[in-house]
């Protein structure tokens, strides 16, 4: 079964000045195990896509499926929480919160005991290759590549089995590039996540299993 799906999905976003229909009728399936690449030019819908499956957005039409039921059934917040967890370009790290903090704060905020969500943290830290960086530095103390890292132990602090990540090695160099999209697949071959990006790179989305492509707000092929 799906963990996460679009079926009919259309989006407006409505201006003072004009409406733009961004998604129009899209349907595509997810399952766990796979890594999915979602690419196109810019502007053909495939952020806008990728934030409808976060529950960052709701549908002008159409429904969002995580595990076989709808969002609206869910609740976006409660989705976001327990279903996805998101990866950004500009890592979106807090930044007064050291590494640590960053990492342990979705744990924070489903009540996990300090204690038990310090020490998860620290494994998770070490997980993406970062044990031997003080965990007290600040991310701007840390290169693009570590602090995308520490963005991936945070998105792995959750629950959540399904990572949806956008444009996650756009401001980064092609070696902590690469790092960052063999940690992704790792998790897939290894802790069954599925992880969907955003791309605009050849080369990621020629190493992903299935390829969505979107053109002027629809899907146009799978590959």
């Amino acid at each position: 079964m799906a963990v996460l799906a679009a079926e009919n999905v259309s989006y407006t976003y409505q201006s003072k000045y004009q409406k733009v229909q961004a998604l129009k009728n899209v349907s595509c399936t997810f399952e766990a195990g796979k890594f999915y690449a979602i690419v196109g030019q810019s502007g053909s819908g495939k952020t806008t896509l990728l934030s409808m499956l976060a529950g960052l957005g709701t549908p002008s039409d159409g429904e969002i499926i995580a595990n076989g039921k709808t969002l609206k059934e869910i609740g976006s917040e409660r989705h976001r929480r327990e279903n996805v967890t998101v990866i950004y370009q500009s890592f979106n790290l807090f930044p007064t919160l050291n590494i640590l903090e960053n990492v342990m704060y979705p744990m924070q905020i489903s009540k996990k005991p300090t204690k038990e969500a310090k020490i998860k943290a620290k494994e998770l830290l070490n997980s993406v290759g970062l044990g031997d960086v003080d965990p007290r530095k600040l991310p701007a103390m840390l290169s693009g590549g570590q602090q995308q890292r520490v963005a991936i132990a945070r998105a792995l602090a959750s629950d959540a089995k399904v990572i949806l990540a956008d444009e996650p090695t756009g401001n980064l160099d092609t070696e902590n590039g690469k790092i960052v999209i063999d940690l992704l697949k790792k998790l897939v071959q290894d802790e069954n996540y599925c992880v969907i990006v955003v791309t605009h790179d050849p080369g990621i989305a020629a190493q992903a299993d299935i390829v969505y492509k979107m053109q002027d707000g629809r899907l146009a092929v799978e590959c």
